[in-house]
């Protein structure tokens, strides 16, 4: 890395609060809105403190669910989690934007496109615009405090889609997830046959602006139920010094199991294992520091 982003990711730790060789993370919950056991996960652990912040999904059946809550809670740090794919078999959601063929949005059912390369294939930039604003103003409209933005499967790293994204993210003034060490969010997506070179170029545009980007990204590992424990606590005990988002998707039991049966374990796991005293106090021993999105947000909007 650059000596300059080495002194501008210290900057921003700084000026969050934290020292350079801190190890911060964002525990941040995906999917919400998804259904209503991603909703009940997020409101009982971000109201328990662990984890700092989600995503919601605007164009899914249970977001009116979030807007509810974001409404009898105004500080819940909560960003719009920019959705135009719909992976699973027999759960699926549609634009909110169009329901035109030739956006390149709709599969032959009427859905999003599946997998990030279908959507690839098929994409009109201006619709998928349009989509992505109509999800931010919904969610505004709905009373959400916007605090950042990220994007189901990384859709917005498409080369048609990152300058968009950012300039989402400089109009709306609130800060993009765009992380430095960007092979650490792109290994685990679909992006094998699609170039970065576009998103290389825009990252380097948004650090040499002073935009305030989180060094590393984490996720979900994804393991058999029996291997949750200690998956969990390597992932954390081997986050790096600097910034590191961490995506998890806790989801309470009860719907999750019909929408993916073989992959429900990963999100309840995530789900016992965040409520669990002594993951909580492993968290703690290992002098892991943590924040949400709003606190970033507030530095961004300070700057301009």
């Amino acid at each position: 890395m650059p000596a300059t982003n080495h002194l501008q990711s210290h900057s921003l730790m700084k000026k969050l609060g934290f020292q350079p060789d801190q190890r911060v993370a964002i525990f941040h919950a995906d999917d919400v809105g998804m259904c209503h056991g991603a909703n009940a996960a997020f409101a009982e652990l971000s109201k328990d403190g662990i984890i700092t912040c989600g995503a919601a999904m605007v164009p899914c059946p249970w977001f009116s669910e979030v807007a509810a809550m974001a409404a009898d809670n105004p500080d819940v740090d909560l960003g719009v989690h920019l959705t135009l794919t719909s992976e699973w078999q027999n759960y699926r959601w549609a634009p909110i934007s169009t329901t035109r063929r030739s956006s390149g949005l709709i599969d032959a059912d009427g859905y999003f496109w599946h997998r990030l390369p279908m959507l690839a294939a098929h994409l009109v930039p201006e619709a998928a615009e349009a989509e992505m604003r109509a999800q931010i103003e919904r969610a505004l409209s709905a009373g959400i405090d916007i605090t950042h933005l990220d994007s189901h499967m990384g859709v917005t790293l498409l080369p048609q889609l990152i300058d968009i994204y950012i300039r989402l993210g400089r109009e709306y003034r609130i800060p993009v997830l765009l992380p430095k060490h960007l092979s650490e969010y792109t290994s685990v997506l679909e992006f094998d046959n699609i170039s970065l070179n576009e998103v290389t170029e825009g990252l380097a545009r948004l650090e040499a602006d002073g935009w305030p980007l989180v060094d590393h990204f984490r996720m979900t590992p994804g393991v058999p139920a029996r291997e949750s424990d200690s998956a969990y606590r390597e992932l954390i005990a081997g986050l790096p010094p600097g910034l590191t988002l961490v995506a998890v998707h806790p989801n309470i039991s009860g719907d999750i199991e019909a929408i993916i049966p073989p992959r429900a374990h990963f999100r309840t796991e995530e789900y016992r294992l965040f409520r669990d005293t002594k993951f909580k106090e492993f968290i703690t021993a290992q002098n892991i520091q943590s924040l949400g999105f709003r606190s970033i947000r507030e530095l961004l909007r300070h700057k301009e």
